[in-house]
């Protein structure tokens, strides 16, 4: 789906010739097969598993955010030993919304009851490869909202430690490239843009 800033492009279309799924686990692997403009297939791997919803809860009073640490398979796998900065995220269950998905991430990973939600938009964070879709939220909070423990559903294994970090410490991060989760970046930045007197 294009965006309402963006315009499809349609004068080097490619279209779908083939496709067969060759893997399905908790992400399914299809190999398409495309036919450009000139009529010439070339093939590509697509990675599914479905849609994402991202929050970034912050306390405005405090002038923080909360923020979540957790081991990452295909950083380890890559020699990555240290956890990324990630805003609380997860995979949206069937039949659930993007909305409900963020509000239940963050409660799982952060004991955070999140009230309002302040959209920020839905992005695909590598169109190359991956069809997932990320759908993106802010949300303020208080102390009193921080209702649970967090940590993450103990049957996932996601050993995710919640913590506090100062806001302007973010932004710091972000403008340094010490973000290098994507989601979170784009949450922090776009956080920035909206109340820049929180940084």
């Amino acid at each position: 789906m294009v965006g309402d800033g963006e315009k499809r492009v349609t004068s080097n279309a490619a279209r779908i010739v083939r496709s067969k799924k060759v893997y399905d686990g908790y992400a399914s692997v299809t190999r398409v097969t495309l036919a450009g403009a000139d009529g010439v297939e070339h093939d590509r791997e697509v990675v599914s598993f479905g849609q994402s919803a991202c929050i970034l809860p912050y306390d405005p009073a405090r002038g923080v955010a909360l923020v979540i640490r957790t081991p990452r398979a295909p950083l380890l796998l890559q020699g990555f030993e240290s956890s990324l900065v990630e805003a609380p995220a997860g995979m949206i269950d069937p039949g659930e919304t993007p909305e409900a998905a963020a509000r239940r991430e963050a409660l799982e990973e952060t004991g955070l009851k999140v009230r309002e939600l302040d959209a920020v938009g839905a992005c695909f964070p590598s169109p190359g490869v991956v069809a997932e879709r990320c759908h993106l939220f802010l949300a303020a909070y208080g102390p009193g909202d921080r209702i649970g423990m967090g940590g993450g559903v103990a049957h996932e294994h996601e050993a995710i430690v919640a913590e506090e970090i100062v806001l302007a410490e973010l932004g710091g991060l972000a403008a340094a490239g010490g973000l290098c989760d994507l989601k979170t970046l784009t949450l922090v930045l776009a956080l920035q843009l909206r109340l820049p007197h929180l940084f």
